[in-house]
């Protein structure tokens, strides 16, 4: 209990997932940006069709290098220094993006930005799992998507202020530099991984670590010993032949195996094309007020997951996530095609980036529609396939695996993110809104197989246990 208490673990996490933060803030950039620049005056800034669909998806490319680079940083760096070197190219992307020129300037600002998420993603989820004392693990793995919605949140906020109405667009980008000189100071003073530091041989550093992270009047001594055990049977690296295992790679698919249904739920197009889906569906409401509006619930939600977690556990989340996604994506979808081509007009219905310069003003209340299933999708989203994907990733890796794992998990994550974000404008443009959508909704279906099918139950387990599990497939270690 008293472990549970001790308010450095809480800090260390806070430092970590401030990485997060920026990363949902870079994530979201181009939905307020992409209106602003649609109607630059500069025409070496001015975005067209294909253009905007370049600015908005070449991110996913730079984190799946983020990810790919971070299986070697987060073992020959550690998790906290991968966290600290992902400051660099975060803050060069910024920079850039504040002061383009050009659109090779702001294609490399994106890049850098989502190198640095890349990183982030694959290195924060790993350090708090290994931090973290099992009984609040659930709420703390939850933490890196709370933050990544907060910078969403405040993207879009900024973005009402910032583009267009007192200063220019190039602000939001100063603003991101905040939190990531924030995040770089703190963790200078905060501790690496405790399992980490055993497997480099390092254990007077380990257990002091440990000892930070639990308070010294804790039974920290026998948790010490356990992880010590576990680091000892792991001591090599894996290998070729080790991945025949069950052991190794039945966890390492089932982590891949989310990541990949995670992103084909389709969430990164709503997220990054947002304000333009809004536009085209003529929602009641402003697109950068409805943008505020599912941040709001998105940070609400999963507020609510990181509470719930340790107690419902994962799987009924998951469950409950997935059928929300469902529900939402075939609402979408189904209105998008049976609205009447006159609710929205005909130039409305066959294009998305290029509605920047058409009114929104909704003729009946009916346009509520895409504005709620929107939010019923991200309120799904948020609470189950958003964090525990992440979190899940972390738990149930092998020791001696995780650092290449995890970032196997990241490539294969923004390699399908990127695919569909960049591909999602022109099957809009061909085949209409709904065809994304309904896909997005098979998809949804097939989540909740897997969940059913792959996804163990980890709530309340140690890492320890939850390798043993793997390791002997006797399900008396997860009771």
């Amino acid at each position: 209990l008293r472990s549970l208490h001790n308010q450095r673990l809480y800090l260390a996490v806070f430092a970590a997932v401030l990485g997060n933060f920026s990363f949902g803030f870079a994530l979201v950039y181009p939905s307020p940006v992409i209106p602003a620049l649609e109607a630059h005056p500069n025409p070496a800034l001015r975005l067209d069709q294909h253009t905007a669909s370049w600015f908005g998806s070449v991110f996913t490319l730079g984190a799946a290098a983020g990810g790919l680079s971070t299986m070697l940083l987060n073992d020959l760096l550690g998790r906290k220094l991968s966290i600290m070197f992902s400051a660099v190219p975060s803050a060069l992307g910024l920079a850039l993006l504040a002061g383009a020129q050009g659109f090779s300037m702001l294609l490399l600002g994106r890049i850098l930005t989502g190198y640095a998420g890349g990183v982030t993603s694959a290195s924060i989820p790993v350090y708090i799992s290994e931090i973290s004392h099992p009984g609040v693990r659930g709420m703390l793995g939850a933490c890196p998507q709370i933050m990544a919605v907060l910078g969403s949140l405040i993207l879009y906020a900024l973005g009402k202020y910032l583009c267009g109405l007192v200063l220019d667009w190039r602000w939001l980008a100063v603003a991101g530099q905040v939190p990531v000189l924030i995040m770089i100071t703190l963790l200078c003073f905060m501790p690496n991984s405790p399992r980490f530091l055993l497997s480099q041989g390092k254990e007077d550093e380990a257990l002091r670590s440990l000892c930070w992270l639990r308070g010294k009047d804790t039974d920290y001594a026998r948790e010490y010993e356990q992880m010590k055990d576990s680091v000892r049977k792991q001591s090599q690296k894996v290998s070729f032949a080790e991945l025949k295992d069950p052991f190794i790679y039945k966890p390492i698919l089932i982590a891949v195996g989310m990541r990949f249904l995670q992103q084909l739920s389709g969430v990164t197009c709503v997220l990054v094309y947002l304000q333009s889906i809004f536009k085209k569906t003529s929602v009641i409401l402003k697109p950068e007020y409805d943008a505020a509006l599912v941040g709001l619930v998105r940070l609400l939600s999963v507020a609510i997951a990181a509470v719930s977690m340790d107690r419902a556990g994962r799987k009924i989340l998951l469950f409950v996530s997935a059928a929300a996604m469902l529900v939402s994506n075939l609402t979408m979808g189904l209105y998008v095609h049976f609205l009447p081509t006159s609710q929205n007009g005909t130039a409305a219905n066959r294009t998305l980036v290029s509605s920047a310069s058409l009114p929104a003003e909704p003729t009946n209340y009916i346009t509520l529609i895409p504005l709620l299933a929107t939010m019923f999708f991200i309120m799904g989203y948020a609470m189950g396939w958003g964090p525990i994907t992440w979190l899940l990733m972390s738990e149930i890796l092998p020791l001696k695996a995780r650092g290449v794992a995890s970032g196997l998990c990241v490539v294969v994550s923004w390699l399908t993110a990127f695919t569909l974000t960049q591909f999602f404008l022109r099957v809009v443009d061909n085949f209409g809104l709904e065809v994304p959508f309904l896909f997005f909704a098979i998809i949804c279906a097939g989540n909740i197989l897997f969940t059913g099918c792959c996804v163990p139950e980890t709530k309340g387990r140690s890492l320890e246990q939850i390798e043993a599990f793997f390791r002997t497939g006797r399900r008396s270690f997860m009771r």
